[in-house]
């Protein structure tokens, strides 16, 4: 007979009764157990929100315990929710490319409203009050930039290199300039995309 066409050579052919795996059909792997994150970050917990008690996730429990840290003061609470603000601000950016490919752009016009801005720096520690600014005088408040936020913003591995005018600009909006390690200033290079522009 012929080899080919689906039809191996005889001496290649399996006997009858001879079955293609010897050893038996490969069994599936059954799937991983269950970590104890996932088996804790899965269960609920009885918390009270405005006075009434309701089962949350874990999860949800956790960041809510960490936005009350957050607003009381703790330090490593408010460097947590910034994390947080940043990741869904990423989260978000994502999905509207995703879905910018799928549908056609709209327009949307939002009002600003800087004091809401202020009122959620103000909530998280990254600024403060400045005492000597009289509002008497002026409509609103003046704020100045926590020395913690400034040493954060300065030590990002990117952060742009700054000028002396940059320097002596930015001691005039933060409270305690003197309590901060500033970088060597840099001379102006023309071109330089890390060097900050103004």
């Amino acid at each position: 007979m012929m080899a080919g066409g689906g039809q191996p050579p005889a001496d290649h052919r399996f006997r009858k009764g001879q079955s293609g795996h010897p050893k038996g059909r490969p069994r599936k792997e059954p799937p991983p157990p269950p970590s104890a994150f996932d088996i804790v970050i899965d269960r609920t917990l009885d918390i009270t929100l405005d006075g009434q008690s309701r089962a949350v996730p874990i999860e949800a429990a956790l960041q809510h315990k960490t936005y009350a840290d957050a607003v009381a003061g703790s330090h490593g609470a408010r460097r947590a929710v910034l994390k947080m603000i940043v990741k869904r601000e990423q989260a978000i950016t994502r999905e509207i490319e995703r879905t910018r490919r799928h549908r056609p752009v709209e327009q949307l016009i939002e009002a600003i409203d800087p004091a809401n801005a202020n009122r959620a720096l103000l909530i998280l520690g990254i600024v403060n009050r400045d005492p000597a600014w009289d509002d008497r005088l002026h409509d609103g408040d003046r704020l100045l930039l926590e020395p913690w936020a400034v040493a954060a913003a300065l030590a990002r591995r990117n952060a742009p290199r700054l000028t002396r005018r940059h320097i002596e600009s930015m001691r005039c909006r933060v409270r305690d300039p003197d309590s901060i390690d500033w970088p060597e200033p840099v001379e102006r290079q023309p071109g330089d995309p890390r060097e900050m522009g103004g």
